[in-house]
């Protein structure tokens, strides 16, 4: 068929923006996905409500996924925005792609109809159910109503479970065995046990990117009807997309917070940036930081995609219930900082007088909003080198948020190729602690990443611990092979226990009796093999700095 009986239609009322009306088609397919080229075959007219559209920059790579699956044209519907906007109409000149404007009142199924006429009905109905769904998420309805909607139409059940195990809509018996299914898929959509998992958004496209992502957990087998799971992931992703929307404001007010607790030094400022960001004066919070690496299958930081800092805002935001807004680093490092009133404490998994109000009234309240942090943000706050959350405790302590960022951390272990490093401070009230709170905060988190990954609190970190983990991997190791080599070279030849006896030794404090008996042999063995370790490594252990250097370099290989 060709777009110019389509215009001779009148009843239709298509308008033909740009484009050659005598190019011929071969089906229709609808879709508000910003990149749907892997499910387009080539010649079909693409039919979009233009949820994918946010602004102007979002219409030349939609138009570009389109010209490499080869269409044949698009149309774009008025509904969402009224008109076509002129970026799209410039996109599509460029790539030389037909450009129709389908006004409103015109349904996408009757045109398919008149497109693709016989026995297309089944090809119709699933148009015309696509529409239903995108239609109810412009109209604003939440996830819970999607899910609702999609059982009738779709006969499709199941949840959206985040990448931490926390069921997000819909119902699920095992939220954390789902998501560490996902975090470890190697590709998406799979199957995993009684559920089929699609990705919501970009969270799929790599591991690392999964440990802030969502997945869809349908219930049963649809890996021989995964459309039907892909058109709901993209009714999820489109509602995720627009609860972003609404933390642009909360992002500028975190970024404000943080700037001026480390650049400020007025405390008043900081105070009114607080209570700006729902902390009231004397309430009690704390301060996390966190990074999260991305490796590839060679153990080296890859070169591209969001960096660990980025990646560990956006667990972050996960981990404390996703009410963390961006605080982004002006330099390499974004940071994210989590100012809310409406505490990262809430869930039936957390401990009583913990509630959200907002929650128990039924009310969402645009100010408790949050947002991810992006690598296209291009402002940011300057001296941060990872993630940072301010956490208001309410009624809950410290301790209680350690226990439920350590439960979260387990759960994005299952990575394959990151551990997520997180730091805490102490309890923390009034302006004037803030600055201390991150910078103690990252301090635990340094201690962190030297561990390898795991949640540091500030008790943990004043000791040698802290010391060692300023103190750059390669001189650490350094300094460890320099008085340890030989021990270590000795063990190996002679297969032997000098290097677990000297741990233990330092650990007995010195006791020739209590080592002898935690390592089961006589003591008089333990007097041989210390007098071993002083003779290859030129240390005396009666000595206190000998025994210090040598206790440091066992904790710091």
């Amino acid at each position: 068929m060709r777009i110019s009986e389509l215009l001779a239609v009148g009843r239709l009322r298509l308008g033909l923006l740009t484009g050659d009306p005598d190019t011929e088609f071969r089906g229709v397919h609808i879709t508000d996905l910003p990149d749907p080229g892997r499910y387009l075959s080539g010649g079909e007219l693409v039919l979009t409500g233009l949820m994918w559209r946010h602004g102007p920059a979002d219409s030349a790579p939609f138009v570009a996924a389109l010209a490499r699956a080869g269409v044949a044209a698009l149309g774009a519907g008025l509904a969402r925005l009224g008109h076509v906007p002129g970026d799209l109409v410039e996109a599509c000149a460029q790539a030389g792609l037909p450009l129709l404007e389908v006004p409103t009142e015109v349904s996408f199924g009757a045109l398919a109809e008149l497109a693709a006429p016989g026995p297309a009905g089944e090809a119709r109905d699933a148009l015309g159910r696509h529409r239903r769904l995108v239609a109810a998420v412009a109209e604003g309805a939440g996830l819970t109503e999607l899910f609702a909607l999609t059982a009738a139409e779709l006969g499709v059940t199941g949840a959206v479970v985040s990448a931490c195990g926390q069921v997000v809509a819909g119902h699920a018996d095992d939220p954390v065995g789902i998501a560490r299914a996902y975090l470890t898929a190697p590709a998406l959509p799979c199957r995993s046990g009684a559920h089929t998992l699609f990705a919501v958004g970009p969270g799929g496209t790599g591991h690392g990117r999964r440990a802030a992502g969502w997945v869809l957990a349908c219930d049963g087998d649809l890996m021989d009807r995964t459309d039907l799971g892909h058109e709901l992931a993209a009714c999820v992703t489109l509602e995720r997309n627009r609860m972003e929307e609404g933390r642009r404001v909360e992002r500028r007010l975190a970024e404000q917070l943080v700037t001026a607790a480390l650049t400020e030094p007025d405390p008043a400022v900081v105070a009114a940036r607080l209570r700006t960001c729902g902390i009231g004066d004397g309430e009690p919070y704390a301060v996390v930081s966190a990074t999260l690496p991305r490796r590839t299958p060679d153990g080296n930081a890859p070169e591209r995609g969001p960096g660990p800092a980025t990646l560990g805002g956006r667990a972050l935001e996960e981990l404390l219930g996703r009410e963390v807004v961006a605080a982004v680093g002006a330099g390499p490092a974004p940071e994210a900082t989590r100012p809310h009133r409406a505490a990262a404490m809430t869930g039936p998994e957390h401990a009583a007088g913990m509630t959200r109000p907002e929650h128990a009234a039924g009310v969402t309240r645009p100010e408790r909003a949050s947002g991810v942090a992006g690598p296209e943000r291009a402002s940011g706050v300057a001296g941060l080198d990872g993630a940072v959350a301010v956490v208001p405790l309410g009624g809950a302590s410290a301790g209680e948020l350690a226990e439920r960022l350590r439960r979260g951390a387990e759960v994005l272990a299952a990575l394959p190729d990151g551990r997520l490093r997180a730091g805490l401070s102490g309890e923390l009230t009034g302006a004037a602690a803030l600055q201390g709170g991150i910078e103690e905060a990252g301090h635990a988190r340094r201690l962190a990443e030297a561990r390898s990954g795991g949640v540091v609190t500030s008790d943990e970190i004043y000791t040698h611990a802290l010391l060692l983990a300023t103190v750059p991997g390669d001189v650490r190791r350094s300094f460890a092979a320099r008085l340890l080599g030989p021990l270590v070279d000795y063990d190996r030849r002679h297969q032997s226990e000098l290097v677990r006896t000297l741990a233990t030794f330092l650990d007995c404090a010195g006791s020739w009796n209590a080592c002898g008996e935690r390592l089961h042999v006589h003591v008089n063995t333990v007097r041989y093999r210390i007098g071993r370790v002083e003779e290859l490594t030129g240390r005396d252990l009666s000595s206190m700095a000998d025994r210090v250097d040598l206790f440091l370099a066992l904790r710091a290989g």
